[in-house]
């Protein structure tokens, strides 16, 4: 499937300033600078309240945190606990600021956006760590926030993606905590660079086999370690008994096979998962849902798979 023609300019546009990661750029820092200055300053959407905390971490280690209050009325909310894509090296609270207020608006929820330690400077399970010892801390204060405990969710994009996943089994093997749902939005599942949508990627899904080959020695240059669940959640032995999920996949994205075919496993297991595939799209999309269209009404869907798991009254 061809990139929807509305999204082709605004490809094109990233490719502009997107650093060529693993070729000409091959530096955490100069990729994070070349980002930084190409990222254009946009408006940002209201929400009630924003605030920034430092929550505790693994013994040491404090985790930088930012707390979005959703402009609707009542409470206890629902909790999102947010994770932010960029390949576990790129990304932060600010890059990603604009989906966490359009989600914790279009859900009704309370979004807690993490950014968790980055590779190279902090490798595997730098990250993983951080997104399960967040989690903990978002399950263990939600009251206090105004939110519902009983009603946590984990989410995020990309690499985003692949720890919500792992901190969704990090949490039924640890006996908690509770999660009630994992959202999935075009998700890192696994260390195989020859699935379909591998092959069959190229310049126009903005990710590419390149990239994707330099986060993960950026993250796990222990190929032995990738093998491992927490790491590849798509290689977990049995996925029975996790949260209910809503996992996006991208047309034009080689991690699409990669979440498709964890979205399949799920259900297998028994684990209610619905699926969302946008057969023009882009990996990485979720960033332009304000600028594109059709992004933006693919996230719409998504706020509204949140809602329906986290709200009553839209069951």
């Amino acid at each position: 499937m061809p990139l929807h023609p509305d999204a082709e300019p605004f490809v094109a546009l990233m490719q502009d300033y997107f650093p060529d990661l693993g070729g000409a750029v091959t530096d955490a820092d100069e990729a994070r600078a070349m980002l930084n200055a190409g990222a254009a300053e946009r408006p940002r959407q209201p929400v009630a309240k924003v605030e920034d905390r430092l929550v505790p971490g693994p013994p040491g280690v404090e985790i930088p945190v930012r707390i979005y209050w959703p402009r609707v009325d009542g409470e206890p909310l629902p909790v999102v606990v947010y994770f932010h894509g960029g390949g576990w090296v790129l990304g932060d609270l600010e890059s990603h600021d604009g989906v966490s207020r359009a989600m914790a608006n279009g859900v009704g929820a309370i979004v807690i956006a993490v950014h968790y330690r980055l590779a190279p400077e902090h490798r595997y399970p730098a990250a993983a760590d951080d997104a399960y010892a967040a989690t903990r801390w978002a399950a263990e204060h939600a009251a206090e926030l105004g939110g519902d405990p009983a009603r946590l969710a984990v989410a995020g994009d990309s690499a985003g993606g692949n720890l919500a996943a792992v901190t969704a089994l990090r949490a039924r093997e640890t006996g908690g905590p509770d999660i009630s749902f994992q959202l999935l939005v075009y998700p890192v599942t696994d260390h195989d660079f020859t699935t379909e949508s591998y092959v069959d990627s190229g310049p126009d899904c903005l990710l590419t086999t390149q990239h994707m080959k330099w986060f993960w020695d950026q993250y796990a240059p222990d190929t032995a370690d990738r093998d491992h669940p927490h790491v590849s959640p798509l290689r977990a032995t049995d996925l029975a008994g996790l949260p209910p999920a809503h996992v996006l996949t991208a047309g034009r994205d080689p991690l699409c096979t990669e979440g498709q075919r964890y979205a399949e496993r799920l259900k297998a297991a028994g684990v209610p998962t619905s699926v969302q595939h946008c057969p023009g799209l882009f990996h990485g999309f979720a960033g332009g849902a304000d600028l594109l269209p059709i992004a933006g009404d693919a996230m719409a869907e998504v706020h509204r798979a949140l809602r329906k798991a986290l709200v009553p009254e839209e069951k």
